[in-house]
């Protein structure tokens, strides 16, 4: 007998600044089975979740307060994964900025049935100086990543891309084509994932514009809604059938974010 999962995705700009923004509340209300969270920007042992229902897995980075991301889960996984492994030892995740792999930047779970993947893929930033590192290295180190664990069973991943796939995903993308975030490389990037087989399943269900994810706090951006959609939720393409919903909550406040979700049938 079949039965439905929710799972939720939520870049939540510092796990302790949101705990005091309604973030527990919203989780009762929401009730998922799996929440992926990225940015946690702190360890296990600085922030009480205070959810007894779910199990913390966290990957914390290095450095103090920056980056991280955690899964929470009702159901006990059968293995986690921290980081990205690499079988090539000749590719690296590093550039001037470090070593990527230890800026906590996914986790996975491996359930009886799926993979998930909770990642927070590097920013950019604004002068484009990660975004060499973003084109050679992260995104199709990445891509390989889930590829390989799709030999297994299939894949969720879930997460803050820091990429607006097209022109519908972001409210200017006249005046952005070369900013990050919307520039060619990283969008190719997140085309090489949707030719692979992964799809966006926000998508599957709304082929609007305005439906975004994120908005910058400066201007009023969030109360005129002009934001961008870069976090997604993608899934192998044999769990297609199986995706009941995909939703975006822009209404849920604490982050620069909002979260985003899924419900599919086991």
């Amino acid at each position: 007998m079949s039965k439905t999962i929710k799972i939720i995705s939520w870049n939540v700009n510092g796990i302790r600044s949101v705990l005091n923004k309604g973030f527990r509340e919203y989780i009762k209300q929401e009730n998922p089975d799996i929440i992926c969270v990225q940015e946690i920007k702190a360890l296990q042992a600085q922030a009480e979740i205070n959810l007894p229902e779910y199990t913390e897995y966290w990957n914390s980075a290095q450095k103090k307060g920056y980056s991280g991301t955690a899964i929470f889960t009702k159901d006990q996984p059968l293995a986690v994964i921290m980081g990205l492994e690499i079988n090539d030892s000749e590719k690296k995740l590093v550039d001037k900025y470090g070593d990527a792999n230890l800026e906590g930047r996914v986790l996975t779970a491996e359930y009886a049935n799926f993979f998930v993947v909770s990642v927070y893929t590097p920013n950019s930033k604004p002068d484009l100086s990660r975004l060499e590192f973003r084109k050679e290295s992260w995104d199709p180190i990445f891509l390989e990543y889930i590829k390989t664990l799709e030999k297994k069973k299939p894949v969720i991943f879930c997460g803050d891309l820091n990429v607006a796939h097209e022109e519908i995903d972001l409210a200017r993308p006249e005046t952005n084509h070369h900013n990050h975030g919307f520039t060619a490389e990283e969008r190719m990037g997140f085309t090489n994932i949707n030719n692979a087989g992964f799809i966006d399943t926000f998508r599957m269900f709304n082929k609007a514009g305005g439906n975004y994810t994120w908005w910058t706090p400066f201007r009023g951006a969030r109360e005129r809604n002009i934001g961008w959609r870069i976090d997604y939720v993608c899934v192998s393409t044999s769990l297609k059938p199986k995706i009941v919903e995909a939703f975006i909550r822009p209404q849920i406040k604490g982050s620069d974010h909002c979260p985003i979700g899924i419900v599919f049938k086991t």
